[in-house]
């Protein structure tokens, strides 16, 4: 019986573990549901997305949003969807995403992230959440700054390098 007691209290804290790192299907806060969207929950953050992009796990956090991993069912690309939170509570939080947007739009180069869709919302008077899709990354400089990986002088060159090139395209 203790055996039994011990392996089931082991499943609900790796079901517990899978919920905070997996994408969990969610039920519409309004309950209506549409056919154009989809509700998940990640690190207890609704999000609503489209139905062409299938959620699979949250990557990141920072102070603007929360970032999952998806597949577009479209095209099977795997992309990254950034919630802005409130984007519009305060002007200058609006104003940094309307920049965002407005360059991303128009800048392709190979180090500048792509921006893929913007989704709209299915009843614009709530508008209130702003989703971006991006071209899904491997890493990020955080991450490698982060690492414990030893970076020679050769690396940090390199960095430099491939972050200043970007904006020195775009500036041209």
């Amino acid at each position: 019986m203790k055996d039994f007691e011990l392996r089931g209290g082991f499943e609900d804290i790796a079901q517990e573990f899978l919920c905070k790192r997996m994408a969990t299907p969610v039920e519409p806060p309004n309950g209506v549901r549409s056919r154009r969207k989809h509700y998940f929950s990640m690190w207890q953050t609704l999000f609503e997305i489209d139905t062409k992009y299938v959620p699979i796990k949250p990557i990141g956090r920072g102070a603007y949003g929360i970032v999952c991993s998806s597949v577009n069912r479209e095209t099977n690309e795997k992309v990254a969807i950034k919630k802005i939170h409130n984007a519009f509570e305060n002007r200058v939080d609006a104003l940094r995403t309307l920049r965002e947007l407005k360059l991303l739009r128009h800048l392709r180069h190979e180090n500048v992230i792509a921006l893929k869709d913007v989704m709209l919302p299915t009843q614009k008077g709530s508008f209130k959440d702003v989703y971006l899709v991006y071209e899904l990354m491997d890493t990020d400089l955080h991450q490698i700054i982060k690492s414990s990986q030893t970076l020679t002088n050769d690396h940090c060159q390199y960095f430099l390098f491939q972050t200043t090139k970007g904006p020195i395209v775009s500036y041209e």
